[in-house]
């Protein structure tokens, strides 16, 4: 359905998910959070899905919450308050079922992700961006400092540049994106969605077992003090080497050939 809010579509082992709501600049809406929930919650268990791509139709990726909405909940009794709570809530827990899912998520950003849809970026595991696309925090400019978008900031960049987002309101351009460690790359705007592809395509390439495996790891670890993360990782790597298709890999390497697993 075209005029659905989220789309969807697998590409063998890729999903794309497709925000689809150009006319509001993919606002983060109610009915769109609870979209990406939903689709989020269906991924999780569908194995045969190994990464997801997080793309947007129309001028923008995304501009972040939908204002107007927001707006409409002020003349409440309480002001709003019980909405902003629930929307806030729900939001970041929408943020959380990205580095939750076990499939790798790329986010595939062009022209704009300002406020919440900067979050969402910085929410998801890997990022290509357009040429000439900028992130921002903005909601400062308004009266309104971007805590929970500078949650996933804060862990995907570095405190300082984070905050001086947050605070100033300024945007990033994809270079200096890169350059601080919210994108991976940054490639002509006629080849992002060949780029994004091609990267999901190689991660797609690998043992699912070592992914499934890896994603969790990776970020348990990440929170950790250095001691308990080793332990952390080692016990990852244990369980990896205990798979069958692990084991099926090495041979194939010391063999000089391909694992039986491995896509052509």
């Amino acid at each position: 359905m075209q005029d659905a809010i989220l789309l969807r579509e697998d590409h063998g082992p890729i999903a794309r998910l497709t925000l689809n709501n150009p006319r509001a600049l993919n606002a983060l809406s109610d009915e769109m959070l609870d979209a990406l929930a939903a689709e989020f919650t269906r991924l999780a268990d569908d194995e045969t899905i190994r990464v997801v791509v997080l793309a947007a139709n129309g001028s923008a990726f995304s501009a972040g919450h939908d204002l107007k909405e927001m707006q409409a909940h002020r003349n409440a009794t309480d002001g709003g308050r019980a909405y902003f709570e629930g929307l806030f809530a729900r939001c970041g827990e929408v943020m959380q079922m990205i580095p939750a899912l076990p499939q790798p998520v790329i986010a595939e950003v062009h022209a704009i992700a300002a406020a919440a849809g900067c979050q969402l970026v910085a929410s998801c595991d890997m990022a290509v961006a357009a040429e000439g696309t900028r992130f921002g925090v903005n909601g400062v400019n308004l009266g309104l400092f971007c805590s929970t978008p500078a949650v996933a900031l804060a862990r995907a960049l570095p405190r300082k540049v984070a905050f001086e987002m947050a605070a100033t309101g300024a945007f990033l351009d994809a270079v200096r994106a890169r350059e601080v460690g919210l994108v991976n790359r940054v490639v002509p705007a006629e080849e992002l969605t060949g780029a994004t592809m091609a990267l999901a395509q190689t991660v797609a390439a690998k043992l699912p077992a070592a992914i499934r495996l890896g994603k969790p790891g990776f970020y348990d670890q990440v929170q950790e003090p250095l001691a308990a993360a080793y332990d952390t990782a080692g016990a990852v790597m244990v369980e990896n080497m205990m798979d069958e298709g692990t084991d099926e890999g090495i041979r194939a390497f010391l063999e000089k050939r391909r694992p039986a697993w491995a896509q052509e």
